[in-house]
């Protein structure tokens, strides 16, 4: 966590720039090339393990390269008594050390040879044993009988044709994209299960936009790959902060994916604590006495299988127990119980979870909505989640909303009362057949209302629009049994036409329908006649 004195970084106006979230994946110009390669090894594979070894792999190929740049710098500075082999002039420059026996160019060498697998999975225990941060989270699977080593061996070489190269941020932004590519491909493949990994792009840096974390403690529940953090640290560089002015705090139940999660974070040199290893949020809190200032997540969906049974007494249930068969107020209060006095949370959620009454849900968000949490609700697209047809939305919550300053240091409207509705249903564009994304002016326009409505000086002026954006009493709320839908507050775009504008159109369609039916007359009466002159089939002679 940053120091108490430091400043937040100054903000820009909104708009004005591009935000962390205007693209939705990586382009690099090689990825597909990469990719198409690396596709040849899946086989039988496990989808995870499968995963694992490619995004392994080109992790390798970045700290080696990362190692040889060093390296060059440091013969360079040899008679300055900077020793190229002492792995300590690596680490001082956050750079992981790779043992000579494990760099890229002796892989690249062994490529065509039988025992390749097992020289891959020797290099990564190499990597791990001289890195005790990455242990356990490389993997050691290409030894496997079922991994083809021929097709390993071609993968190897095409990708010792990729340098990492520049300055270390030059490499490890490029890094950065292609693993995002990969992410981004293996859930587009995988159906539902891609999108326990892979939060979209565009959803997470609203978000970000949205909730602003310029410094504090972030956390992430159900953190999968680790996106959140990521947009995160890419969100405070872009407004000219600090990367050490937050810090990170994560979860992930899934063990491949929360290696895929340290491997993210470690390509782009972040720091955070995902605990010791993986872990169940509801059953295995690694984090019981964490009170984060910003909480982003994508939770698993209608979650059934989530063992509440066992949770009946939990602490965390202040509003009221959650149901064993969905899990979507076990996560809202979950998330709830780990915020700060001042923290704020953007977290996603199916749209049943906004107006559903099965099981006492409706109870719990009432309790929740009357104890002034719920800050705003956004409607979102459909079709921006890989593997998800369910309809989703976001929630906000926050624990002060009086007006407070926030961690950040502005100072804010009280909204105690009103609850902000956003749907954004009519939003984002096609980025191919199946998945829609939001585009940077979408996520301008939706975190700009929401900053607005809270206050903020660069958000502008607030207003209502009909069809889109809404501040409704919590009297409103209530009127409507507690039901968090946009679409019920926000209303209708359509605008009725002015008296003699409605009355000229009629004129002109009763004109036009009367042309219509004459014209109709006409036609009706020239085909008549054209069945008239017709032959009478019955009497002609040359058919007998």
């Amino acid at each position: 966590m940053g120091k108490d004195g430091a400043q937040a970084p100054k903000r820009h106006a909104r708009g004005a720039r591009k935000t962390s979230a205007q693209t939705n994946g990586a382009t690099v110009g090689f990825e597909s090339q990469l990719w198409a390669a690396a596709d040849v090894l899946r086989g039988n594979l496990d989808p995870g393990e499968y995963k694992r070894i490619v995004l392994g792999l080109i992790f390798l190929k970045y700290v080696s390269d990362a190692v040889d740049a060093r390296r060059a710098e440091l013969q360079r500075e040899a008679a300055e008594g900077a020793d190229p082999e002492d792995p300590d002039e690596y680490r001082a420059e956050h750079v992981f050390w790779v043992p000579p026996e494990a760099r890229w160019s002796v892989l690249r060498a062994a490529a065509k040879t039988p025992g390749i697998g097992q020289l891959v999975d020797e290099a990564m225990s190499a990597v791990e044993r001289e890195n005790l941060s990455l242990k356990g989270v490389l993997p050691k699977s290409f030894g496997l009988p079922s991994l083809d080593k021929r097709r390993l061996g071609e993968l190897i070489d095409l990708m010792g044709k990729i340098e990492f190269s520049g300055t270390r941020r030059e490499a490890r932004d490029v890094l950065g994209r292609v693993y995002e590519y990969f992410l981004l491909q293996f859930a587009s493949r995988e159906g539902r299960r891609g999108g326990e990994f892979y939060t979209p792009r565009s959803v997470v840096g609203l978000l970000v936009e949205m909730i602003e974390p310029y410094r504090g403690r972030v956390y992430d529940p159900c953190c999968g790959s680790s996106g959140m953090f990521v947009q995160s640290e890419e969100f405070i560089a872009a407004h000219g902060g600090r990367r050490n002015d937050i810090s990170i705090f994560g979860q992930e139940s899934n063990p491949t994916t929360w290696r895929l999660a340290r491997m993210n974070l470690a390509i782009r040199g972040i720091e955070a604590n995902l605990g010791a290893r993986d872990g169940d949020s509801f059953h295995q809190d690694l984090h019981p006495d964490l009170r984060a200032d910003y909480i982003l997540a994508n939770p698993p969906f209608n979650d059934s299988s989530w063992g509440g049974e066992g949770l009946h007494d939990d602490i965390r249930w202040k509003y009221g127990v959650p149901p064993p068969g969905n899990a979507n107020y076990a996560w809202v209060q979950h998330i709830i119980h780990h915020l700060a006095p001042n923290g704020i949370a953007g977290f996603v959620l199916a749209n049943g979870s906004l107006d559903a009454t099965q099981s006492g849900e409706d109870e719990i968000r009432r309790r929740i909505v009357e104890a002034e949490l719920v800050d705003c609700v956004v409607s979102l697209p459909a079709n921006l989640f890989y593997g998800a047809a369910v309809a989703a939305c976001l929630w906000f919550v926050a624990r002060d909303r009086s007006g407070t300053p926030t961690v950040g240091g502005a100072g804010l409207r009280d909204r105690r009362g009103s609850i902000l509705f956003i749907d954004a249903r009519k939003m984002s564009k096609l980025v191919d057949r199946r998945h829609r994304e939001l585009t940077a002016e979408d996520i301008s326009r939706i975190a700009g209302t929401y900053h607005a409505w809270r206050g903020e000086t660069e958000g502008g002026t607030y207003e209502d629009v009909p069809g889109f954006c809404a501040s409704a009493p919590i009297a409103a709320v209530r009127a409507e049994d507690f039901a968090l839908v946009p679409g019920i507050y926000v209303g209708s775009d359509y605008k009725a036409p002015e008296p003699a504008v409605a009355k000229q159109r009629v004129i002109e369609l009763s004109r036009r329908l009367a042309e219509d039916l004459d014209r109709g007359d006409e036609l009706a009466a020239a085909i008549r006649a054209g069945l008239r002159d017709l032959p009478d089939v019955s009497r002609d002679d040359s058919m007998q």
